[in-house]
């Protein structure tokens, strides 16, 4: 059956012109045909979604195709330009295509020579494809390795600091156990000093030269001890077993045996139990907020190592109280929630330095040095060890002249230390 010159051809048969030029009218690609003079003879229909000309507009436009370029690209394909008019083949030069409405699109060109059958240039063929999402995903995976790359620099470094916390640790580890050790060994020959020296002194009448040097050196002595107590507090493992008992009774306690100290300084210790006042200083974090939501109690349970509890207790009142002055007060305050119990220490004094804050917790760090007999600066170490080794917190916020606050977060329960 013969075809006419509308109807499809089939297989087999010669196709006719047109049908070539359909073909190329049809093809999605942005397809020119241009003269060995780099003339533009052809532009297909898909010029328009790419620049939003027609083929009419870019067949009498002037130096065809440099008006439809970004003004950036355009010395690159008026290069490419000469290039496929001397006869060069290149595939995927990107570049930017402009729109009439003055948007942009990522493309790219190729181009090839085209010759009839007697071996005579035509010209060259070009062809443009949109590589919008192209360009645009590969932008993005540009923007994500960059970010890859910068999360292993971060993790690579914080390795590396974390394998020096290591080796640090594991420094300061073996001197703790050297502190404790001589602490303990100090201690022997301290109590022989302090016997002998108690019955050197009490066969000594009052009247002889120098007998009221022998209390400064009692005192001296007794401040030793105490310094080699602190040191092998600091770094011995704890000794004490979980046990339940009141957490108001400890406070209680606690405030009694410091009764003392504040009676001579003249400064009142008072306690409240099961306030949810998160105190006056300090500004707890939101996941401890929210845990002291839950119900209080008056005289609350804990399961925690009753001894190392009043210790903390007495070395935070302690430091409260020698803060103060004469006349002012020290509050303590205790809450409980299912899982936690919170204890907060304010007093009214002078209050830390801000340069200072965050060195109190560290060993022979101390803001008293200026009193005789005080400011080793060991109790806050001893106290910090104590209750991250319950499992639990220590928290302090400080003004200048207007008090300091420790709060206390610890487990209500000690679990696998009972008994």
């Amino acid at each position: 059956m013969k075809h006419t010159s509308d109807s499809t051809p089939q297989r087999g048969e010669p196709i006719p012109e047109h049908f070539f030029r359909l073909i190329s009218d049809f093809t999605y690609d942005w397809e020119s045909w241009l003269s060995c003079d780099g003339e533009v003879l052809w532009v297909n229909q898909a010029v328009a979604r790419f620049t939003g000309y027609t083929p009419e507009e870019c067949l009498t436009m002037d130096d065809y195709p440099i008006p439809l370029v970004a003004p950036e690209d355009r010395s690159r394909i008026a290069r490419c330009v000469d290039e496929g008019s001397g006869g060069s083949t290149a595939n995927n030069v990107e570049f930017r295509a402009l729109h009439r409405d003055g948007s942009q699109c990522w493309c790219a060109v190729s181009w090839q020579p085209m010759i009839d059958a007697s071996g005579q240039s035509l010209g060259f063929r070009a062809s443009v494809r949109d590589i919008s999402e192209k360009k645009q995903m590969r932008e993005q995976l540009y923007l994500h390795n960059e970010h890859l790359e910068q999360l292993v620099q971060e993790r690579t470094v914080r390795i590396a600091n974390l394998e020096q916390h290591r080796l640090k640790m594991e420094k300061l580890a073996a001197l703790g156990e050297l502190a404790a050790g001589v602490a303990h060994e100090i201690n022997n020959p301290l109590a022989g000093i302090r016997n002998a020296f108690a019955l050197f002194k009490r066969n000594l009448p009052k009247q002889a030269k120098h007998y009221d040097k022998l209390e400064l050196i009692d005192n001296e002595i007794e401040r030793i001890s105490g310094i080699t107590h602190q040191m092998y507090q600091l770094y011995r493992p704890s000794q004490q077993r979980a046990s339940t008992f009141s957490l108001k009774q400890a406070i209680d306690e606690a405030i009694t045996l410091a009764l003392p100290m504040s009676r001579k300084a003249k400064v009142k210790v008072v306690a409240s139990f099961g306030s949810n006042d998160a105190g006056r200083l300090a500004n707890p974090s939101q996941d401890v907020t929210q845990q002291t939501a839950g119900a209080a109690s008056d005289n609350p349970t804990v399961v925690l190592r009753e001894g190392e509890l009043k210790q903390v207790l007495l070395n935070l009142i302690h430091n409260a109280i020698q803060a103060s002055e004469a006349g002012d007060q020290v509050e303590v305050a205790a809450r409980t929630d299912e899982k936690h119990a919170f204890i907060t220490v304010t007093d009214h004094g002078h209050g830390i330095a801000t340069h200072v804050i965050g060195k109190i917790f560290d060993p022979f760090f101390s803001t008293k040095t200026e009193t005789v007999g005080q400011g080793m600066g060991l109790g806050l170490s001893v106290t910090r060890g104590i209750i991250e080794a319950m499992e639990g917190t220590i928290e302090v916020a400080s003004e200048p002249n207007v008090g300091t606050e420790f709060v206390v977060r610890l487990p209500r329960r000690l679990e696998g230390d009972c008994r």
